[in-house]
C-alpha cells in the first residue's frame, strides 16, 4: 500500500462511565474498576446504567448546552480533547476537515423530554421548544461538533447501531483515501441512558441486566448474565494519512490496517454467527493478515446468551482455539455504550501495543460452557510478549456488524 493510503491515528479523545481520558480509562480496565451504577430514569425508577461524569462545561458555555443535544455535547469534548492529543490546533482554513460520527440511534431523547414537558402543560404545542428540529436530525451529534470547531469540511452521522463507532472509523479511513479530505475526527458518541424508551425496551425483551451489586451487573460470557447495562459516552480519533503525521513529528497509537463491514439479512434482532465469522474474515483479507497474525480480539459480547455465544462461534471459526490470539471484553466494565462501543473499546486496547498488558474480562466467574474453547483473559490482566494486532468487533441490530483491523506502527517507520 502506498504511504498515502496508510491511515494512522494521532489523537483520541473520550468519556466513559469509568474515566473521562485514556489514561483513567486504561487505569481503570488494568485494575478492574466498573463503572457501572444505579440511575433514575423516568416511568422506570432505578435501572442500572453506565454514566459519564466529564465536565461538558469544559469546551462549551451553559447556553450551549442548553441549546444541544447530550450526545452532540459528548461529542464536543472527545473532539477537542482528541485535538488536544494530537497537539493539533485548526489553521483558519478548515475546509479540509471531516467528521463522521457514529450513532445507534439519535433524537428520541429530546422527543421523550418535549413529550413530558407537554404533558405538563395540557399537551400544549405551544410549550414545544423551537430547538427540537435541529436537535433530532440525524446529523446533529455531528454538526455540533462541526460548529464548535468551526469546521467547514462535510460533517455527518452514522446510524450502524452497535457498530457505529466502528463504521464512523471506517468512513473516515475511505474519505481519507478518496483525498476528500486531509484530517478526519471519527467514532462514535451515545446519550442512550436518557431515554427511558430504550430501558423499557430491553427490559420488555428480558434482555435488561439486573444485579444487587451494579458493577457485577455486566456479565458477558458469564453462565448467570442476564442482560445489557445501558451506557452513555463516546470516543473520537483524528486520522491522518502517515506521510502528514511523519511531516508533523506526530505520535501515532496505530494504523488502520483493515476493516469489514456486512450484513446478516437473518433477523432484526438475532445475531448470525455465519456472518459475523465472514466479517472478520473480510477485514483480515483487506489487511493482508492471517488470522494467527492477531494478537488481541476485543469482542462485542453483550452478556445476552444469544449474542455472546454467537461471536464466539463465528471466532472460534475464524482463530479456533489459538493460545496467542487474546481475547477481551470492555462492556464488562462500562456496560454496552451503544454507537460509542465500538470506538471506546478499541481506545481501552490501544495502550497495549506499548505495555504489552491485556486488560481482562471482569465479572465472568463462571464461564458458560458454550462460551469456551477461545483464549479469554479473565479477572486480571495478562503480560504478554508482544501486540501488535489488535482486532476491534461491533455487532448490531438489524443484522449490521462491522471489524476493524489496527496495527503497532514500528518507530522506523514513523
Amino acid at each position: 500500500m502506498h504511504d498515502n493510503e496508510r491511515i494512522v491515528i494521532t489523537g483520541l479523545g473520550l468519556t466513559a462511565p469509568n474515566g473521562h481520558n485514556l489514561a483513567t480509562f486504561r487505569q481503570n480496565l488494568l485494575a478492574g474498576i466498573s463503572g457501572v451504577s444505579e440511575f433514575e430514569t423516568r416511568h422506570m425508577g432505578q435501572v442500572l446504567a453506565g454514566v459519564c461524569d466529564h465536565d461538558p462545561l469544559t469546551y462549551q458555555k451553559r447556553k450551549e448546552l442548553r441549546r444541544g443535544t447530550r450526545a452532540g455535547s459528548i461529542g464536543i469534548y472527545c473532539a477537542h480533547e482528541a485535538l488536544a492529543d494530537a497537539g493539533i490546533e485548526l489553521s483558519e482554513d478548515r475546509s479540509r476537515i471531516g467528521v463522521y460520527l457514529g450513532v445507534t440511534e439519535h433524537g428520541n431523547v429530546e422527543t421523550e423530554n418535549e413529550i413530558h414537558n407537554i404533558r405538563q402543560h395540557n399537551d400544549d404545542v405551544r410549550f414545544w421548544s423551537h430547538h427540537h428540529n435541529p436537535r433530532t436530525v440525524s446529523n446533529s451529534p455531528a454538526g455540533e461538533v462541526a460548529l464548535s470547531l468551526k469546521v467547514t469540511g462535510p460533517h455527518y452521522t452514522i446510524g450502524a447501531a452497535c457498530a457505529a463507532g466502528n463504521a464512523g472509523l471506517i468512513q473516515g479511513v475511505q474519505m481519507l483515501r478518496l483525498a476528500e479530505v486531509d484530517m478526519v475526527l471519527a467514532g462514535g458518541v451515545s446519550e442512550s441512558i436518557h431515554t427511558f424508551g430504550i430501558f423499557a425496551s430491553f427490559k420488555s425483551q428480558n434482555a435488561l441486566a439486573t444485579h444487587e451489586d451494579p458493577a457485577r451487573a455486566s456479565r458477558p460470557f458469564d453462565r448467570a448474565r442476564n442482560g445489557i447495562v445501558v451506557s452513555e459516552g463516546g470516543a473520537v480519533y483524528v486520522l491522518e494519512r502517515l506521510p502528514a503525521a511523519r511531516a508533523r513529528g506526530a505520535r501515532i497509537y496505530g494504523e488502520v490496517l483493515g476493516y469489514g463491514l456486512n450484513t446478516d439479512a437473518t433477523d432484526f434482532v438475532l445475531p448470525n454467527s455465519i456472518r459475523q465469522a465472514q466479517c472478520v474474515r473480510l477485514a483480515l483479507k483487506r489487511a493482508q493478515l492471517d488470522p494467527s497474525a492477531i494478537d488481541l480480539v476485543s469482542t462485542h459480547a453483550t452478556a445476552t446468551p444469544a449474542g455472546d455465544i454467537a461471536e464466539v462461534g463465528a471466532l472460534r471459526e475464524v482463530f479456533g482455539n489459538d493460545p496467542g490470539v487474546h481475547v477481551n471484553n470492555a462492556k464488562s466494565f462500562i456496560g454496552h455504550a451503544m454507537g460509542a462501543a465500538g470506538a471506546l473499546e478499541l481506545a481501552g486496547n490501544l495502550p497495549a501495543f506499548e505495555d504489552g498488558l491485556i486488560h481482562p474480562t471482569i465479572n465472568c466467574e463462571d464461564l458458560d460452557p458454550e462460551c469456551e474453547g477461545l483464549n479469554l483473559v479473565i479477572g486480571q490482566p495478562r503480560q504478554v510478549e508482544r501486540v501488535e494486532t489488535i482486532l476491534n468487533n461491533s455487532f448490531g441490530m438489524l443484522g449490521i456488524n462491522s471489524t476493524v483491523i489496527i496495527g503497532k506502527v514500528p518507530k522506523e517507520e514513523q
